[in-house]
């Protein structure tokens, strides 16, 4: 693919906008930032809040610990922690610089003022509304479609910002309609590295500094380390524990930043740690590497696109199937070796639910990362699986249409019966 091509430019400017760093789960992050937004156009701590937001976004925020608030969990936690020591500026890093006296006052604020969440359905599976309340005066923020996109601010009834949202569309951001298989491998096969490198270099370090704290602390049920012992030192196994190590920190309230994909830390890392483990392992050399980073992270972003950002279909299964696809890049695939084993992945995880984000979903990304290396072992092995196999149809571009139609339409009831099953939950 040429520098000059519109494709060309639009992957390079994918890549930009979704390997961006956070700090703590996605979603109750997005909640932080909208409340500190809210909080700096009120201008003063407010004596009431009312969160209203989508199930989707309940169920992504309802069990995950917030960083820097003292092992915080839960909806309060989040917009105590914007409000009070939230920089909006910093956007999905809003709450990444807190001292020991804000959580303090992050713990007061909880105990002193009625935060009340509603449950809203307007038709979009991610929303977020923040209304904060001082004597006569209100603030407001919504946050529509993803997680930094801002489409309303208002005060004491004037709106100082109104974007119309028009359903689930992304405005805002690059069109993703042209995207099909053969040209991200194209891209990912001709890009200028140099065009990249900031983006993904970012995500190695980033990442791997991550990964390598989940293996150090005590962070959740410990997947990762509980993955090495059981497996022992291989590099399918280390392939797994990299990101699964990453995401018992960051589920568990580690407060170091992750590169994302799609709005997901936990789908940044499994697409990129598995990469970089087999690249270390076959000594691949850094443009291999990040040739095969930009090949899985334009993949798992193919395969969100269809989904939406939230459902109850698991991103880590889109995520692992993408480093399946990096690996069998490394491993010395070809087109055909790798739009197989992004086929057999899918075709093996694909069942596997979004009941939020917790320690359990380090577990689940060990099984998507096991189902992208299955996938190309098998295919390699003459072994694959074929149209008619379930949800696997003709074509590495059809069996993805098919994730999306499942993810996006087939599981809303699936998604609706998760969010009262947590809501519901005496626990």
């Amino acid at each position: 693919m040429k520098k000059n091509d519109e494709k060309y430019a639009a992957y390079v400017q994918i890549l930009k906008e979704e390997l961006v760093p956070a700090m703590g789960c996605t979603e109750p992050i997005a909640l932080a930032y909208a409340a500190a937004k809210a909080r700096e156009v009120l201008g003063v701590l407010p004596q009431k809040v009312l969160v209203e937001a989508s199930g989707s976004i309940i169920k992504n925020v309802k069990s995950v610990i917030v960083p820097n608030t003292g092992h915080l969990k839960g909806i309060p936690a989040a917009a105590a922690a914007g409000i009070v020591a939230g920089k909006p500026e910093k956007e999905l890093e809003v709450i990444s610089e807190v001292s020991a006296e804000e959580i303090e006052q992050i713990k007061d604020f909880l105990a002193d003022t009625p935060i009340e969440v509603k449950h809203i359905e307007t038709g979009l599976t991610f929303e977020i509304i923040v209304t904060l309340y001082a004597q006569d005066s209100y603030a407001k923020v919504r946050i529509a479609n993803y997680h930094t996109n801002v489409v309303l601010i208002e005060k004491n009834g004037e709106k100082l910002l109104e974007i119309e949202v028009k359903g689930e569309d992304e405005e805002g951001l690059t069109d993703r309609s042209f995207m099909n298989m053969e040209s991200i491998w194209n891209f990912a096969m001709t890009v200028d590295i140099a065009d990249v490198y900031e983006v993904l270099h970012r995500q190695y370090v980033y990442n791997m500094a991550i990964s390598e704290e989940g293996f150090r602390g005590d962070y959740g049920a410990n997947i990762g380390s509980v993955l090495l012992d059981m497996e022992g030192d291989n590099i399918r196994t280390r392939a797994k524990a990299r990101a699964v190590a990453g995401s018992d920190a960051r589920m568990n309230g580690c407060e170091l930043p992750v590169i994302i994909n799609s709005g997901s830390g936990n789908q940044g890392m499994t697409c990129s740690l598995p990469v970089i483990e087999y690249a270390l392992e076959l000594k691949s050399g850094e443009e291999k590497m990040y040739r095969a980073l930009t090949l899985s992270n334009l993949v798992a972003i193919y395969q969100k696109t269809g989904i939406g950002r939230l459902s109850a279909y698991c991103g880590a299964v889109c995520a692992g199937a993408a480093a399946g696809a990096g690996i069998a890049y490394l491993c010395g695939g070809g087109y055909e070796e790798v739009a197989h084993t992004i086929v057999n992945a899918l075709a093996i995880t694909s069942g596997i639910v979004c009941d939020g984000a917790k320690a359990s979903c380090a577990a689940k990304i060990a099984a998507s990362v096991d189902a992208g290396i299955l996938g190309y072992n098998m295919f390699i092995r003459g072994q694959q699986f074929y149209a008619g196999d379930g949800i696997v149809t003709k074509g590495v571009d059809a069996t993805i249409k098919n994730i999306g139609r499942l993810g996006k339409d087939g599981m809303k009831e699936t998604n609706a019966e998760i969010i009262d099953i947590m809501v519901g939950c005496q626990c």
